[in-house]
C-alpha cells in the first residue's frame, strides 16, 4: 500500500512540472490577494481589536476608551490589558491564516491538483 501512495505522489509531482507557469500565476494571485486583505482579531469581547494583514503582519491595535483610561490608573487593568491584546492578535492571525488556507486550496483546486496532504502548512 505504502508503494502505491509513493507512485501517487510522484504522479502528482509529475503534473505539477507540467503546470509551473499556472501554478506561479496561482501563488501571485494568493501574495496579491493577502497583500490586499485585513481581518480584526478581538479580545474581551471587542475590548481590543488588532488588524492583521493577509500577510499576517500585525497592522494596529485599538483599544477600547475605557481599557485604555484603565490601563493608566491599575496594574490589574494592564495585566489584563496585555492578555487581551494577545487574544486579538492571535483571534487575528487565525482569521489571516485561514484566509490564507482557502486561498491557496481554491487556487490548487482551479488548476486542478490532487489532494496533496500538507498544503494548508503553506499558510502557517
Amino acid at each position: 500500500m505504502i508503494m502505491f501512495d509513493k507512485f501517487k505522489a510522484m504522479g502528482a509531482i509529475a503534473g505539477l512540472m507540467g503546470k509551473k507557469g499556472e501554478i506561479k500565476a496561482a501563488v501571485e494571485r494568493v501574495k496579491e490577494k493577502s497583500g490586499r486583505t485585513t481581518v480584526i482579531g478581538t479580545g474581551g469581547g471587542g475590548a481590543v481589536k488588532a488588524v492583521i494583514s493577509g500577510h499576517l503582519k500585525v497592522v494596529s491595535i485599538e483599544l477600547s476608551p475605557a481599557l485604555a483610561a484603565g490601563i493608566a490608573t491599575d496594574e490589574r487593568t494592564r495585566a489584563l490589558a496585555g492578555n487581551l491584546i494577545a487574544e486579538a492578535v492571535n483571534d487575528g492571525m487565525k482569521q489571516a491564516q485561514d484566509m490564507l488556507k482557502d486561498a491557496i486550496a481554491t487556487e490548487a483546486k482551479a488548476l486542478g491538483l490532487p489532494d496533496i496532504g500538507g498544503l494548508e502548512q503553506l499558510a502557517s
